[in-house]
């Protein structure tokens, strides 16, 4: 049975730094999921900064949709798999809709999303860390696709934070391990 890891964290807290030097330090393969598109020369930056950091011998996925085939066949042959991120991801599912209206719909495609994902690596004998964005500190946006996307990257980190074996906070570059401190009801 497979295993999660959750790293989250603002941005640039160094959340995937410290998720690349988990996985590093406990896969002997390792796959790494990536889930943006390049539309733009920021985000070309963020993509090459990711890649130099990830040493040679991992293999690369591209998935911005789709993930959890992704993670099914890197299982395949890799034990550890590093997912980054879990909210590029949301953002590519949110904004492949037509119509961002239907909460219901919205609220429907990120649980089966994330059902998904988790499924697909607890059928596996893999270890699946995911990163993902803490977005839901600020300040109340004011249009209706930001809302949906803060408050469904929050029900997504906690579904699988909820299945996650290990949880890290990652702030400033130090991470703290959460489920080890959670307040048990």
């Amino acid at each position: 049975m497979g295993k999660i890891v959750l790293v989250t964290g603002g941005a640039r807290s160094g959340k995937s730094s410290f998720a690349e030097q988990y996985a590093a330090k406990y896969g002997k393969r390792i796959a790494y999921i990536a889930t943006s598109q390049v539309f733009d020369k920021e985000m070309e930056f963020r993509v090459r900064l990711h890649r130099q950091r990830r040493p040679a011998g991992w293999d690369t996925y591209e998935a911005p949709f789709a993930a959890h085939e992704a993670v099914r066949e890197a299982a395949a042959g890799h034990d550890m798999i590093l997912f980054d991120c879990l909210t590029v991801y949301i953002s590519n599912l949110l904004c492949s809709l037509e119509d961002i209206e239907d909460s219901d719909r919205n609220y429907a495609l990120v649980k089966n999303a994330c059902n998904s994902l988790a499924e697909a690596v607890q059928a596996s004998g893999a270890t699946l860390v995911i990163v993902t964005n803490e977005v839901g500190d600020g300040i109340v946006p004011m249009n209706h696709l930001a809302r949906e996307f803060r408050d469904l990257s929050g029900l997504a980190n906690q579904l699988l934070a909820g299945q996650a074996e290990e949880v890290y906070l990652v702030t400033a570059g130090i991470p703290v391990d959460i489920r080890q401190l959670a307040y048990k009801l």
